[in-house]
């Protein structure tokens, strides 16, 4: 039985990481921050450890005991948003955490002769505005913001302690959604008052700029990405992305037409207060590689993961549940 070490277990990706690891047959421990613990929804089979990934030993101490195969770290700061809010506590978590799990992962390498793969959950933020599209593993590394930067510190840590000799992976993930996404996130802003717009219980969305292009995917088919690579016998990093380009604009029209309304121009209003201080004109990924090497390749368009996001946060509020 392989066992594995996530970090970020309640999150988005990683809630749906454990779940497929689980029904894999492994053993699979998770840290959680201890304020987190008593709001967590318990996955079986999922052993959760309280813990912090600034309390680097602690961490360290929880990977020497638990003595995994495989470390996925999921965890970090991931909103572009509050990273300019907060931008030392971002490179702390989401960058030189990255350092002492990759480390301890080597240390429990070095000391038992084992093999032990640490997967990174990387972002498209380290490319920042590329020069070229699509972007690929050889883009330059240039980000803009502050999560972008320490993205890129712990990305470029993958890469070191690659060439020491450890299995280590970083995938660039592009924007990847589901009805897990948080309400922090632009694109559930948008689909859960598209609902309340759509019960008559609003009157408009509120947004910032809609111009900016993302390439956006299925959080579960990022997750098999993740699964994969670990599977994989070279470890190398990875473009996650569907290839395709869509703008705020087109995910606004897309969630409006689940519900039926075609003209929502006058219901939506640009506030200046939610334009980011710098942001990426359009990312968009080239994943050659995670579909040659790892026979990787996305399973649902772009309207579909709009539609069922929608389709959640209407069944949620017909059920009289928070949306």
């Amino acid at each position: 039985m392989l066992r594995a070490f996530v970090t970020g277990v309640n999150g988005q990706d990683g809630s749906y990481l454990v779940e497929r690891l689980v029904d894999a047959g492994y053993e699979v421990h998770g840290l959680i921050r201890p304020v987190d613990v008593s709001a967590a929804v318990p996955v079986p089979g999922v052993v959760n450890h309280p813990g912090d990934l600034l309390d680097s030993e602690r961490v360290a101490d929880l990977i020497r005991d638990i003595q995994p195969d495989e470390i996925f770290n999921l965890a970090g700061i991931s909103s572009v948003a509050r990273s300019w809010a907060e931008p030392v506590i971002t490179g702390q978590i989401s960058g030189a955490a990255v350092g002492s799990l990759i480390h301890a992962a080597w240390q429990v390498g070095e000391a038992s002769g084992k093999q032990v793969k640490f997967i990174q959950a990387s972002s498209a933020e380290i490319f920042g505005n590329p020069q070229i599209s699509p972007q690929d593993e050889s883009t330059q590394i240039a980000p803009i913001t502050p999560y972008g930067a320490a993205k890129a510190y712990g990305h470029h840590l993958v890469n070191v302690y690659r060439s020491r000799g450890l299995f280590a992976v970083s995938l660039v993930l592009y924007n990847h959604e589901s009805p897990r996404r948080p309400p922090s996130f632009v694109t559930r802003k948008i689909t859960q008052t598209v609902t309340r717009i759509a019960r008559g219980t609003a009157a408009e969305l509120v947004l910032g700029n809609l111009d900016a292009r993302r390439d956006w995917g299925w959080a579960p088919d990022y997750v098999d990405a993740m699964v994969r690579a670990a599977a994989h016998d070279e470890p190398q990093d990875y473009v996650i992305a569907t290839g395709v380009a869509h703008s705020v604009r087109d995910f606004v029209a897309a969630a409006f037409g689940a519900v039926g309304i075609q003209d929502w121009q006058e219901r939506v209003r640009v506030d200046s207060a939610f334009v980011r201080p710098t942001d990426a004109l359009e990312q968009v990924g080239d994943a050659t590689r995670a579909r040659t090497a790892l026979g990787w390749s996305p399973t649902l368009g772009f309207d579909e993961i709009v539609a069922r996001m929608v389709q959640t946060d209407l069944t949620a509020f017909d059920t009289d549940q928070p949306v």
